[in-house]
């Protein structure tokens, strides 16, 4: 147990830091700006869904239906 302990620790002194490309605020404000931009992006569908008709709008169907919305003929 003494030696896996003094190995690890000297593992874990010569370990390097892994490099990123950027520093990680620069890498937050990107990921901020995905994340603005795909949220614009959602809203902006927003006033396609509002064109369509609701559903619990009433219809008036051309053929008589039942409660399962199949046509009474079946």
């Amino acid at each position: 147990m003494l030696f896996a302990t003094a190995v690890l620790t000297s593992l874990a002194a010569v370990e390097e830091k892994a490099p990123t490309i950027a520093p990680a605020f620069v890498i937050a404000l990107f990921a901020a700006a995905v994340f603005f931009v795909l949220g614009f992006v959602v809203f902006s569908y927003k006033n396609v869904a509002n064109r369509q008709m609701p559903q619990n709008a009433p219809r008036r169907p051309e053929s008589p239906v039942d409660e399962f919305g199949h046509a009474e003929e079946h």
